[in-house]
């Protein structure tokens, strides 16, 4: 199965104690990077998740987002910073002294200062690894869904490449002889130009042919091409993994043999078609690098 670098998945998972909410969003890139948003109370919890995520998601640039709300009845304890109580009662019975004031006797006052009680919650996420694991789950099933949906769609244009790709390869093919035949015509035309008058050595002729339709000769290229074509559908068809990467080599391999194809063959049409093949090329490239 192809998949696409780039997509997207979300889910929310809620019990009695959390709501969970997990987007997951993809772009191409050549190695797998994870980027994760989320509070520092899930720090914990990452290694966790990058497992998860590696599980589904080879390649590209991989966002995840998470939040959550806890729905617990916190058990809360409330801390007396005795020290801090007793130094501000001695400040104000010094201040009282000082003014001839009469020195405070209200508890409820010394307790109102800053940081005298102060309130200890229980942060400690008890039960939340589950919930959260869940929604992951759920957004990295839409996430890859999405992208093999996109892959097919890319797998059915890489289809139509290679058919163009063929067809001008087989057209290249018929016209091999053509460009052989008409230098040999142009040869013969010119030399009865120069030696009107002078009979033309026909072995000559047959030489100087068949060094140039050796010259000429893409024969070999046009194998390779089509060894390549077969490679690149045999990958499609027993996809069942990350196959950018080999189909990128292939890419290379099949625009190299092009570009030979191009230097050898010294005619107008054959150039139009290597000119159709190296676009086509590129769009097989271009569309490689989405996949994973």
């Amino acid at each position: 199965m192809i998949r696409s670098m780039t997509g997207f998945g979300s889910a929310v998972v809620e019990n009695e104690e959390y709501k969970v909410s997990v987007e997951v969003k993809a772009v191409n890139q050549r190695f797998l990077e994870l980027s994760f948003h989320m509070g520092r109370a899930l720090s914990p919890f990452e290694d966790n998740l990058r497992r998860l995520v590696r599980q589904t998601a080879a390649r590209g640039k991989v966002d995840i987002f998470v939040n959550y709300l806890d729905k617990r009845e916190h058990a809360a304890s409330i801390r007396v910073d005795k020290q801090l109580a007793a130094s501000y009662r001695a400040a104000l019975d010094e201040l009282s002294d000082f003014l001839h004031l009469a020195r405070p006797d209200d508890v409820m006052q010394v307790a109102s200062y800053p940081d005298v009680l102060q309130v200890e919650k229980d942060e400690e996420l008890a039960g939340f690894e589950p919930v959260l694991r869940a929604a992951a789950s759920e957004a990295l099933r839409s996430f890859d869904a999405m992208r093999q949906a996109e892959g097919e769609n890319i797998s059915r244009d890489f289809f139509v490449r290679l058919g163009e790709l063929e067809a001008s390869v087989e057209r290249l093919k018929a016209l091999a002889p053509t460009i052989v035949q008409a230098y040999r015509e142009r040869l013969e035309k010119t030399l009865g130009e120069l030696l009107s008058e002078q009979e033309i050595d026909e072995t000559r002729i047959i030489q100087e042919t068949a060094l140039y339709a050796d010259k000429v000769n893409y024969t070999e290229e046009v194998v390779r091409l089509g060894s390549h074509f077969q490679q690149f559908r045999a990958i499609l068809a027993s996809a069942d993994g990350p196959i950018g990467r080999k189909l990128d080599f292939l890419i290379q391999e099949m625009n190299r043999e092009t570009n030979t194809i191009a230097s050898k063959a010294s005619s107008a049409e054959a150039a139009q078609l290597v000119v159709d093949m190296k676009s086509e090329i590129e769009k097989l490239r271009e569309q490689v690098q989405n996949i994973e």
